[in-house]
């Protein structure tokens, strides 16, 4: 069904990767139609960058993490700060489900106090809002 877009104008690539979406933009061939004098945008997105979006996914798949931790273990993958922000930027992940998710992979492996897995969940890159909401997912 047509929405009125041009070709260039959607999103082309769209990674589903175990329940999470990924958006990467890349422009298509070129090809417009009619009179439509704008240019054609161009994929300015580095092999670097779209290969720390992969680990990203790939990360994300197996554990979860926070936003600033996922950017440090791509760093510590080697990315450069630039790709691993870009990765976690342009991966779409319900930052507050992780927080939740990995609320509950540490109460399924350790006790805590409900403040205590709060603050655990702050070290790891959660923000207060994220913890709270974390450890009130797992029923605490």
């Amino acid at each position: 069904k047509s929405v009125g877009l041009k070709k260039w104008q959607i999103i082309n690539v769209l990674y589903y990767y175990d329940g999470r979406y990924c958006v990467t933009i890349s422009p298509s061939n070129g090809d417009t139609q009619g009179n439509d004098s704008q240019s054609t945008p161009q994929d300015t997105t580095t092999l670097g960058q779209k290969n720390a979006l992969q680990k990203a996914h790939e990360y994300l798949s197996v554990m979860s993490f926070s936003q600033s931790g996922l950017i440090k273990q791509l760093e510590y993958e080697g990315f450069s700060n630039e790709e691993a922000t870009y990765a976690v930027n342009n991966c779409i992940v319900d930052w507050n489900e992780q927080a939740a998710k990995k609320a509950k992979e540490y109460i399924d492996t350790m006790s805590f106090s409900r403040d205590g897995l709060i603050d655990q969940l702050k070290y790891e890159g959660f923000s207060q809002e994220q913890a709270e909401y974390g450890v009130s997912a797992i029923g605490y």
